[in-house]
């Protein structure tokens, strides 16, 4: 059943990039050609930086952002094309590189992976009616006194309990990390990242800090390649900043994997605490911001 799952990322990984270069030699070449040195300065800086951080748990989507406005080389409407289709080719490889290397129930990965993409797929129409920022505040506040938690879990205070080693879920436990991933999946078709709830729902049930990293991962490999394939066929991506994104990205996410399955276990928990607690604040700073702004 694992040989499946890499076997299915391989052919996705394959479908998109087969579709981004058929797109680009019929009808980017010139933007290809013409791209500066800048540009491509910008493309992998941005693509190896913010994939590092993302196989990390912190997630591409803000950094990219960010850097994006830092170095102004890509117009504006291009970016949300742009991350969907560069980070695609990473989180595939952070996903085939963690199912390999880390130990995980297959059946666990297989049932996640499914219902991250029926939350995503199944309920798009639903979530896109919901609000925002109510959205936010609820996430951001929840994950405070989960990072909470993990800490006290991780140093062994407060009647917590210890620390989970299971490498997959079954029963009750398996139910509602299930449901929660189809919510989490859903979430992230109007822009809620997936990584830090999976993570969080993952840790409080038991499962092995580094055994998440596969889960969230494959989660969000399985989403992102429809999504990609969309931003293709209407040419709504940056051409150098998304091969940027591709290949300094995969560079990224091998430097971070090194750095994370090196980590003894303590700190690992560490820095997820700290990822949920660095996820709860943009959160609720982007909640209030909007608010400020009189958006819902």
């Amino acid at each position: 059943m694992l040989l499946a799952i890499q076997i299915l990322l391989g052919v996705m990984f394959a479908g998109t990039g087969i579709g981004l270069v058929v797109d680009i030699s019929k009808n980017r070449m010139d933007e290809l050609k013409g791209s500066t040195g800048k540009q491509w300065g910008s493309a992998f800086a941005v693509g190896i930086i913010a994939n590092f951080l993302d196989t990390l748990g912190c997630g591409s989507y803000a950094p990219s952002t960010f850097m994006y406005k830092l170095f102004n080389q890509i117009d504006d409407i291009n970016i949300p094309g742009t991350l969907n289709v560069g980070d695609t080719f990473p989180v595939i490889f952070e996903a085939f590189i963690f199912t390999t290397s880390v130990e995980c129930d297959p059946i666990f990965l297989w049932v996640m992976f499914i219902c991250a993409a029926v939350g995503s797929f199944g309920f798009a129409s639903i979530v896109t009616k919901w609000p925002r920022n109510k959205i936010r505040i609820a996430l951001g506040t929840i994950m405070i006194p989960l990072a909470a938690i993990m800490l006290c879990k991780n140093l062994g205070v407060g009647p917590f309990g210890i620390v989970g080693t299971a490498t997959g879920l079954s029963g009750w436990k398996l139910i509602v990390a299930a449901a929660l991933n189809i919510l989490w999946g859903a979430l992230m078709d109007i822009g809620f990242g997936l990584y830090a709830p999976c993570m969080a729902t993952c840790l409080l049930l038991g499962v092995d800090a580094a055994t998440c990293f596969p889960v969230f991962m494959g989660s969000c490999a399985c989403l992102m390649p429809a999504c990609s394939i969309e931003f293709i066929k209407s040419h709504r991506y940056d051409v150098p900043h998304t091969i940027g994104n591709a290949i300094g990205g995969c560079i990224g996410v091998f430097i971070a994997w090194k750095l994370v399955t090196g980590l003894p276990m303590f700190w690992l928990i560490n820095l997820i605490c700290i990822v949920l607690l660095w996820t709860s604040y943009t959160l609720l700073s982007a909640a209030k911001k909007d608010k400020a702004k009189g958006i819902a």
